[in-house]
């Protein structure tokens, strides 16, 4: 009888042993959850700016050997603001192509005179002003989605809503986006926005960069090495750092900067 019961309780110490152990938590819990999702926000409109997977009023510059699938546009600055670009004019001086630009697309800018170049770079433009207002008069979904993390975000997945902050955005980590083929995500940033070098933009559950919107009022600066996704909509200057990377567009009310970059239009 003696015997039996330590044998019991030997294992039973066994037991709580092994369950204590496997508490501790060695490993990595991964990105921590942010607000509930509530009603999905209806998309934002781009209107004839999706023609562009960069589109910008002051300059459009590369470093060679940027990689770009989908239309350069450049308005009303003239091709003098395309820098850094191999330029192949079309006879009929309706566009240019460029190694640096997949085909069929191509680079246009508001002195290219054949066609309709100049109407349609112009309402393009318009365009993208008129999605900026729509994306900045949205309304938070929550009060949980204000002001989120004072403005840093730190490992984080996010479901679908509309996010503001007040402030400048930074993003030290990765970031997961999670949610539907139909979830939408819009981003008010009253200040800058910057995400560090060599992170990542993931999306996870059927996520889609055309439904993700980042509406910033200052300057934005995507680090290098680092894969961002969605669509910017920049008062002024988006700034993408050597060798990184977008599934998305660069709608710049100012001037987009290129490093080694490629951009991929969705």
């Amino acid at each position: 009888m003696e015997k039996s019961f330590t044998g019991y309780f030997m294992a039973l110490l066994m037991v709580v042993f092994v369950a204590g152990c496997g508490s501790s938590g060695g490993g990595s819990s991964g990105p921590t959850p942010g607000p509930a999702s509530g009603a999905n926000p209806a998309l934002v409109v781009l209107g004839t700016a999706a023609n562009y997977a960069i589109l910008a009023k002051t300059g459009v510059a590369t470093v060679p050997t940027s990689v770009v699938t989908g239309n350069v546009g450049l308005s009303p600055t003239a091709r003098v603001g395309l820098t850094g670009w191999s330029e192949t004019s079309d006879v009929t001086d309706t566009y240019s192509t460029s190694a640096q630009v997949i085909a069929p697309f191509k680079l246009h800018a508001a002195d290219y005179v054949g066609g309709t170049t100049i109407a349609d770079l112009g309402a393009a433009v318009l365009n993208m002003q008129a999605a900026y207002t729509d994306a900045a008069g949205r309304t938070a979904t929550s009060a949980a989605h204000t002001n989120l993390g004072a403005g840093t975000l730190t490992s984080l997945s996010l479901t679908r809503g509309v996010y503001e902050w007040g402030s400048a955005v930074t993003i030290p980590t990765d970031l997961t986006l999670n949610g539907t083929a139909t979830d939408v995500w819009i981003f008010k940033v009253a200040g800058t926005l910057d995400m560090a070098a060599a992170k990542n933009v993931i999306l996870s559950g059927g996520a889609l960069p055309q439904n993700i919107f980042w509406q910033v009022s200052g300057g934005v600066a995507i680090g290098a090495n680092t894969n961002f996704k969605g669509i910017i909509l920049g008062q002024t200057a988006i700034t993408m750092g050597n060798l990184s990377s977008i599934n998305g567009r660069l709608l710049a009310q100012t001037a987009v900067n290129l490093d080694a970059t490629t951009v991929t239009q969705p």
